[in-house]
């Protein structure tokens, strides 16, 4: 199904750090922009385990790590990869158009 929600513009590609997590706020969301070797993926920035800040914790390839309990997620579709977390986390459609990254929220 394809979503009827319009795409917002979040962050200039360019200023994303390559490889890395960039935090940036969309109202009173915070959103985590992962720069990935096979795109660019967002999801809520707080884990639903613990509540942390997923852009502190540690990312690699396709994973980020909780900073709090350590547990993992695949941010391509949120699903837990390592314990504690069990839940899948809150991705969003992204796309590069125009040099702007763009999600659906």
């Amino acid at each position: 199904m394809v979503s009827e929600k319009p795409w917002r513009d979040v962050v200039e590609a360019s200023k994303l750090e390559k490889n890395w997590v960039t935090r940036i706020e969309i109202g009173p969301r915070l959103i985590a922009i992962y720069d990935t070797p096979s795109g660019v993926y967002a999801s809520l920035a707080l884990c639903n385990h613990g509540g942390a800040d997923l852009c502190d914790g540690y990312f690699d390839g396709h994973v980020i790590e909780c900073p709090l309990h350590q547990g993992a997620f695949d941010v391509r579709d949120g699903n837990p990869v390592s314990a504690p977390a069990t839940r899948a986390m809150r991705v969003f459609e992204t796309r590069i158009e125009n040099g702007m990254v763009q999600v659906r929220l």
